[in-house]
């Protein structure tokens, strides 16, 4: 079983807002590396490379032709939803992608979302 860490770019199938459907899509990996809850399972962003969702304070872009954008394994440039997060079991983790070290940026995004 691979390890997954905060910060790195996973493929997965992540569902839809209907609960019903889904689509293999990168998420990023949100939650701390120490959670411990003894769940199989990790807290994820979706990740779009739908541009027109960016200009948003829950979302970050991430430009392929910067140091983050080249080591986080997409292909597009991308926009990080904080906004859609899901938890999903570890068994539905795909592969890793990259990782996307700092994680300010991000932060913001949720912290925003989430109104901390």
């Amino acid at each position: 079983m691979m390890i997954f860490e905060r910060g790195d770019v996973v493929f997965v199938l992540f569902p839809n807002s209907d609960l019903r459907t889904a689509k293999k899509r990168p998420v990023i990996i949100i939650q701390s590396d120490h959670l411990a809850t003894g769940l199989q399972q990790h807290v994820v962003a979706m990740i779009s490379s739908n541009l027109d969702r960016a200009n948003h304070a829950s979302r970050v872009l991430v430009h392929l032709d910067t140091t983050e954008g080249k080591n986080s394994g997409l292909l597009t440039n991308s926009v990080i939803m904080t906004d859609n997060i899901a938890t999903i079991r570890d068994g539905e983790l795909d592969r890793k992608l990259g990782k996307i070290k700092n994680m300010i940026r991000i932060d913001e995004a949720l912290y925003h979302t989430l109104g901390l």
